[in-house]
């Protein structure tokens, strides 16, 4: 299974390799600013703001697939490219791009462990010039074809599904109630909490801890590989990142929910829990 988290050095190694490199794309999600003055090699810019779409006061649905489709084609993305992709706010930005890649039916895609910072932290090489890549010509799907999706109803049907196990990856005061920031506070009734940032080794850059010690704090709370997972947090930002991981730690069957708490707590109808 192919990693969907790469080491700054195994993407150097890439981009050294001149085979490999043919069919590489790295795109930069962080600060524009940033990025024009220091990126990544051959990095290509990308608006985090074009992979989502809101719709007040649900924020974080998704774009028009090809409107997002045509972008990644400016950028030179085709079938047969390699996308890494990294970002410097913790790597939730390059969480909803996986997302986002995985729903146009995607898959050769991965995230760079730790972003920005893990490059700059393992003295890898930076360059300032802006780069625009040729526009492919074998795009990739402009409609959403992956299993990945879910929305209000696909939930509602599934909250007595035992194969299904959702995942609020908000903070812990968010899953409780006691921080509102919806109409309603609480979390979906049945949802287990784990907090994005807890899968983060905080002192390196923020790239993943340990496979296994994830794993079992995910299985402690019911998150284990034989089901189905609903992850959300607020818009399905942190919990892109958390799909991310969740696919790179081996489940098979992960779905996010756009619009997430921003669409559930908003809702007048919809059945909600608090405490913990």
């Amino acid at each position: 299974m192919t990693p969907l988290f790469l080491s700054p050095t195994a993407v150097a190694n890439q981009l050294n390799d001149p085979e490999l490199a043919k069919q590489l794309v790295i795109l930069d999600l962080g600060d524009e600013h940033r990025y024009q003055q220091q990126h990544i090699p051959g990095a290509q810019h990308l608006a985090f703001e074009s992979l989502v779409s809101n719709q007040p006061p649900v924020g974080g649905l998704m774009p028009d697939p090809a409107v997002i489709s045509g972008l990644l084609a400016e950028r030179g993305v085709g079938t047969d490219s390699n996308i890494i992709a990294y970002d410097d706010a913790g790597g939730g930005k390059s969480g909803r791009l996986i997302f986002t890649l995985h729903a146009l039916g995607f898959t050769r895609c991965a995230i760079l462990d730790g972003g920005w910072n893990a490059w700059l932290a393992a003295g890898q090489p930076t360059d300032d010039t802006p780069v625009t890549a040729p526009a492919t010509t074998q795009p990739i799907s402009s409609e959403y074809i992956g299993d990945n999706l879910a929305d209000r109803d696909w939930i509602l049907q599934h909250l007595e599904d035992d194969t299904v196990a959702l995942l609020d990856t908000r903070t812990l005061g968010e899953f409780t109630g006691d921080s509102v920031r919806a109409a309603r506070g609480g979390h979906i009734p049945g949802a287990a909490h784990y907090e994005w940032t807890d899968a983060m080794d905080i002192a390196h850059q923020h790239a993943l801890r340990p496979s296994a010690e994830l794993l079992n704090e995910l299985s402690q709370r019911g998150i284990t590989t034989d089901k189905e997972v609903l992850v959300y947090c607020q818009t399905h930002h942190r919990s892109a990142h958390t799909y991310a991981l969740l696919k790179h730690l081996g489940f098979d069957k992960v779905r996010g929910y756009p619009g997430a708490w921003s669409d559930w707590g908003n809702q007048a109808d919809t059945p909600v829990e608090t405490g913990s």
